[in-house]
């Protein structure tokens, strides 16, 4: 098969080293990609959202799947507009491609979406109402009466940064007023979801359905705060380890039966097109599992541990997917741990500067480890810094010490200007890593 994978960060460096690793795919493609990407396959500058370009890629080099990586292309509909310009392959069927349709990404691009497909099927989340500017009075008069701390989200789309916890009223109903009157997050914040807050533990279940069937991939925990012991401001993640310790049997089970089987039977009730991930961002309260948000691609950076950890096939995972034959698959995970630390530019999240030559990218990793690539670029041969997070390494453990002791080692051997990580991913399963 022809593989065309979209994006360009370390979830897409994972997914195309698994994808390398099968003997069904012929030839990569991952666009844009990263420097990593291009050890994989071949990297090709196309932009994401489009979509008639794209389009004209796949006809040229046959591509028989695309794999989409990232949310933005999925919200904003690619896989309706291949059903609607479909590609005919030598074959005579059609190509496929891997992702929901552009409404049931609503499951990630709008939240009052998400929370209305919980209530209808009744999945367990936070309590919640929604507001618009024309609700808005109503909405102020709830935020005062609203227990504290309060979360405001913006409905739509804001880069990670849509979600407000915060601890008092009046701020709260300041927040309220930029979010809608002022655009704070743009069209993401027309409107606002107001959740009663929820006091746990969090994790990342994930989910691949054919539409009807379903198998779960390992499970993971990400660690989204800059900050050692999650001090600080929310990142892209800067680290995550799978499986997630206090993910037992029995909690799991109530997962599957209380949030995937309803989720994954919604979508067939609602004859929603959805042949993709499904991400389960859970906060377990009580023993109990609540559904905290869902999103529509796999998380980053719990891709990379979790595509180390699934010793599935995963091109012969997304043609199961692809012809609805999920039901014929069984997942097999590795017994190990694996964690993945996370290095980035400094002064992420905020400003950070671009442009920084990577040193140590050739040395021997430990055995055990893998390195990925998030925000890089090669430029006449040599590796450079092209985002906030930089690149990962993963490594697998008998334990979550022993994975992180591993991955800290790697990192370093590797440099460049300004470069940080955190030093206690898992540091709530290990007293053995905080050094």
């Amino acid at each position: 098969m022809n593989i065309l994978l979209l994006g360009s960060g370390g979830r897409e460096h994972a997914m195309a080293w698994k994808m390398a690793q099968s003997p069904l795919c012929d030839r990569l493609f991952i666009a844009p990609g990263n420097a990593g990407t291009a050890q994989c396959g071949t990297n090709v500058d196309l932009k994401l959202t489009e979509f008639r370009q794209i389009r004209q890629f796949c006809m040229d080099e046959s591509i028989d799947m695309i794999l989409v990586g990232p949310e933005e292309p999925l919200v904003k509909g690619i896989v309706d507009y291949f059903r609607m310009h479909p590609v005919a392959l030598k074959s005579g069927a059609l190509m496929s491609i891997i992702g929901p349709s552009l409404y049931g990404a609503q499951l990630e691009g709008s939240k009052a979406f998400a929370k209305a497909f919980m209530d209808r099927h009744k999945i367990p989340t936070a309590a919640y109402r929604e507001f618009d500017a024309a609700s808005f009075e109503e909405g102020l008069l709830y935020i005062k009466q609203h227990a504290l701390p309060i979360v405001l989200k913006a409905d739509g789309l804001a880069a990670g940064k849509g979600v407000l916890i915060l601890n008092d009223h009046d701020e709260a109903a300041k927040e309220f007023e930029e979010m809608i009157k002022e655009a704070k997050f743009g069209e993401a914040s027309k409107k606002v979801v107001i959740e009663e807050f929820l006091s746990g533990i969090e994790m990342s279940v994930f989910v691949l359905t054919d539409g009807k069937n379903y198998v779960l991939l390992p499970d993971a925990k990400d660690y989204k705060r800059i900050g050692e012991a999650d001090t600080g401001l929310n990142t892209g993640g800067m680290g995550a380890v799978s499986p997630v310790p206090f993910a037992d049997d029995i909690f799991m089970n109530k997962v599957i039966e209380r949030v995937v089987r309803p989720t994954v039977a919604g979508l067939q009730e609602e004859r929603i097109d959805y042949k993709g991930f499904i991400f389960v961002g859970l906060i377990k309260v009580n023993e109990e599992p609540f559904v905290i948000e869902y999103n529509c691609r796999m998380g980053d950076p719990e891709t990379e541990v979790v595509m180390p950890r699934l010793q599935n096939d995963l091109v012969e995972l997304l043609v199961a997917t692809a012809n609805g034959e999920l039901d014929k698959v069984t997942v097999v995970q590795d017994p190990r741990v694996a964690c993945t630390v996370m290095a980035v530019s400094g002064g992420y999240p905020g400003d950070y500067e671009k442009g920084k030559l990577i040193k140590g990218l050739d040395a021997q990793l430990p055995p055990a480890s893998i390195l990925f690539h998030a925000g890089t670029v090669e430029k006449e041969g040599e590796v450079l810094t092209a985002g906030g997070r930089v690149l990962c390494v993963t490594s697998y453990g008998e334990s979550v010490g022993e994975a992180v002791a591993l991955s800290k080692q790697a990192l370093n051997t590797i440099s460049f200007d300004g470069m940080y990580f955190r030093k206690d991913i898992g540091y709530e399963f290990s007293e053995s890593n905080k050094s």
